[in-house]
């Protein structure tokens, strides 16, 4: 992606092709570890918004550690993201994020004790695409493993602004 504008504007279309996340957090031993997370909101800055428990690894490695990473998986889509990610709790936003969906989780609703934001800001990423998604992907390794011709398809890095 040549300048800013067109990468926060391709990120923002991707970003709407992709549900859940896995967020790579650093724990204090400096191992890495994914978490499995729905995706609330996504900003056109590149912020992203998900709805945690307080008492959540992810929440304690991010306090000491905010540097991230994100990857979302769709049709013939892959996205990973590296950014910093913040804690917040701030009840009119957890009120506007809100969804029946989290109740499973917290079943009374965004007073639930235990129930905080966590935003993260994407600073870089890379993404990766194949056209026409999960039947033209399988057709493409056929078509590699016979002409020998390795599968074509989109892979791009990009930096966002602070």
């Amino acid at each position: 992606m040549s300048d800013t504008v067109s990468e926060l504007d391709k990120l923002n279309e991707m970003l709407k092709k992709f549900r859940f996340a896995m967020l790579t957090t650093r724990a204090a031993e400096g191992d890495l570890h994914a978490h499995p997370l729905t995706v609330q909101e996504t900003e056109s800055d590149g912020d992203l918004w998900f709805i945690v428990g307080t008492h959540a690894s992810a929440v304690e490695h991010v306090r000491r550690d905010p540097q991230v990473g994100l990857s979302f998986s769709s049709d013939g889509l892959w996205l990973s993201l590296a950014g910093e990610a913040q804690v917040v709790d701030d009840p009119a936003k957890l009120k506007e994020l809100w969804s029946t969906t989290v109740e499973a989780w917290f079943p009374d609703g965004p007073e639930s004790p235990g129930v905080t934001l966590l935003r993260v800001s994407a600073l870089s990423g890379e993404y990766w695409g194949s056209a026409g998604g999960r039947i033209a992907t399988a057709v493409a390794l056929v078509t590699s493993k016979v002409t020998g011709e390795r599968p074509r398809g989109e892979n791009e890095k990009f930096d966002l602004p602070d």
